[in-house]
Parts: C-alpha cells; sequence; structure tokens
C-alpha cells in the first residue's frame, strides 16, 4: 500500500486505479458536453448550466488529485467527444444535460464499488449530485441513479 492509501485508507488495487480513471474520463467529457449545452440552453436555464459546468470542473480537478494519489497519471481530456445526438436547440440541450449526468453517475457508481474510504465517500457524494441534477434537468429520477436498468 503507497503512504498516502495508507493515510487516508483508500484501496489501491488497480479496479480503484481504473474506476478512478473511467470518473475522470467521464467528468472531461461532462465538462465538454456542458459547454454544448451552455451554448444552447438559453437564458431561463443558463445559470443551471453554468453552475453544473462549474461542479464537473471542480470534480474533475478533484478526481485528476484522487489519480495520482492512487499512483495513476490522471488522463488527458480528448479535444473533442461525440455527442449522442445532435444539439441544436435547447430542448436537445436539456436532453443533453441529463444524458450527461446520468453517464456521470454511473462511473460514480462503479467508483463506490472500486473504492473504500475518503474517495469513496467522495464519489458517493458526486453520484448523488449527478443524480439530483439529472432529475432536476429531466423532470423524473430512476429508481437506482448510476445503475443500469434492467427489463
Amino acid at each position: 500500500m503507497n503512504e498516502q492509501a495508507a493515510v487516508t485508507g483508500e484501496a489501491t488495487d488497480g479496479k480503484a486505479l481504473e474506476a478512478a480513471q473511467a470518473a475522470l474520463a467521464a467528468e472531461h467529457a461532462a465538462v465538454y458536453g456542458y459547454g454544448v449545452v451552455g451554448g444552447r440552453i438559453g437564458d431561463t436555464r443558463a445559470a443551471e448550466a453554468s453552475a453544473a459546468y462549474a461542479a464537473h470542473r471542480a470534480r474533475r480537478d478533484a478526481l485528476a488529485r484522487s489519480v495520482r494519489e492512487l499512483g495513476g497519471k490522471p488522463a488527458a481530456s480528448a479535444a473533442a467527444y461525440a455527442l449522442p445526438f445532435p444539439v441544436p436547440d435547447a430542448a436537445a440541450a436539456v436532453r443533453l444535460a441529463a444524458e450527461l449526468e446520468d453517464r456521470v453517475a454511473g462511473v460514480y457508481s462503479d467508483l463506490v464499488r472500486a473504492t473504500d474510504g475518503p474517495l469513496r465517500r467522495e464519489a458517493a457524494s458526486a453520484l448523488r449530485e449527478a443524480a439530483v441534477r439529472a432529475v432536476r434537468w429531466r423532470g423524473t429520477g430512476v429508481a437506482f441513479p448510476g445503475l443500469a436498468e434492467r427489463s
């Protein structure tokens, strides 16, 4: 166990690092996606989009530190990300924001399962925040945010 992990009680196996890197990648994509959302959302929800953008930037930066603490090199963001659908207007921007939050919740769910200690608590908090933002964007929630629905 590395010294930092011994101090914080966080898991140091490859699964924790892999899950942290996946969460970091999702945060990079969310920051990019909220750039698109902010450009199309319109004035009525611009403050909400701006707050979500800032929250994802802060989570991204914290995850980069966590990856380093777990002994890894933080994944860099891509120059651009493929959007799941075209975003020509404010209605599509709202759908994109909800989709971004769902995707982020999913990787934080994985991070919760893969870690313990302070990083697990942070991942659980991020999962909760993403779920709340998704509900605000979509207007409805899901039974178990961050977990894939089974048919």
